[in-house]
């Protein structure tokens, strides 16, 4: 089977992209499995510090694992949105694929500093672990937005230079870079999230020379992903959708069993409608509608 650097670089010379989606619980996970055997493609399950406090992040590691081993499926996970090098260290002893550390926040000389020092760490324990960074802050929260979130960079000259993109690669050894270019977390309640600089994406994959990284994937336009995709994109994070998605789900199944209380009566409606949602993004992301 090939490894998660291959599968991405498979991506890359196609033009696609792997669909990310991240979990909390067994529910997400069964309803984005079944998903991706469904239309035979890779997946990369992702699990930020909140969804590994409650999940556990050895057991997600192993549910993982589990699938992967069984079914001898290309689906790996990764830590996402990790904030400190402790937590990288916790993911990479628990058996991550990859690893995201999120210095989206600090300087840019200090997400530097950090980066360098996650990514020496990192290789010195398992070199076939990949390490990704962020460079600019895409907003906090994968939840329902009223508003474009404090600092989100989404002004052009907050967005991710090609310059610094490609210096940040140099400095740190990173193996996959998640710019903002427009993109945020979270999705709007009554409108399409906002625009995203593909032709950016384009000077900043080439500049980087890494495969780049889409963050706050929820609520984008269909033909801003296609735009994205083909500039340079070749990981698309989605959460918010899965959340939402999780929530009606049950909403549905209680409405229309008032009475039901065992779990996996009531949760096969949530799976049903996380696998729509997950079905939807991997056709898009791979292209599969123009096949």
């Amino acid at each position: 089977m090939k490894n998660i650097l291959q599968i991405i670089q498979e991506a890359e010379q196609n033009k696609v992209a792997i669909g990310h989606f991240n979990i909390s619980e067994i529910a997400a996970l069964k309803g984005i499995f079944e998903a991706a055997q469904k239309l035979n493609l890779p997946v990369i399950i992702g699990l930020s510090e909140g969804e590994q406090n409650f999940l556990g992040t050895k057991n997600a590691a192993l549910m993982v694992k589990n699938l992967r081993e069984e079914f001898n499926w290309p689906i790996f996970i990764n830590s996402d949105h990790t904030k400190s090098l402790e937590r990288i260290k916790e993911a990479v002893e628990a058996g991550f694929d990859s690893v995201h550390f999120d210095g989206g926040k600090l300087s840019f000389e200090e997400n530097i500093k950090k980066t360098k020092e996650v990514v020496e760490y990192v290789k010195s324990v398992n070199p076939d672990i990949l390490v990704e960074a962020e460079l600019g802050y895409l907003g906090a929260s994968s939840i329902i937005l009223k508003e474009i979130p404090k600092d989100a960079a989404i002004k052009e000259e907050d967005l991710t230079k090609p310059e610094q993109a490609a210096q940040f690669v140099k400095e740190t050894g990173v193996d996959l870079l998640a710019p903002a270019v427009g993109n945020i977390h979270g999705m709007f309640k009554n409108a399409p999230n906002p625009h995203i600089d593909s032709a950016r994406i384009g000077k900043i994959r080439e500049s980087a020379g890494v495969p780049l990284v889409l963050h706050g994937g929820s609520g984008i336009r269909d033909e801003e992903f296609l735009k994205a995709i083909d500039a340079g994109i070749s990981i698309i994070h989605i959460n918010t959708e899965i959340r939402l998605a999780w929530r009606q789900g049950m909403e549905k199944a209680l409405a229309e069993n008032p009475e039901e209380i065992t779990p996996y009566k009531i949760l096969p409606t949530t799976i049903e409608e996380i696998k729509k949602i997950v079905e939807k993004r991997m056709k898009l992301f791979s292209k599969l509608d123009k096949q």
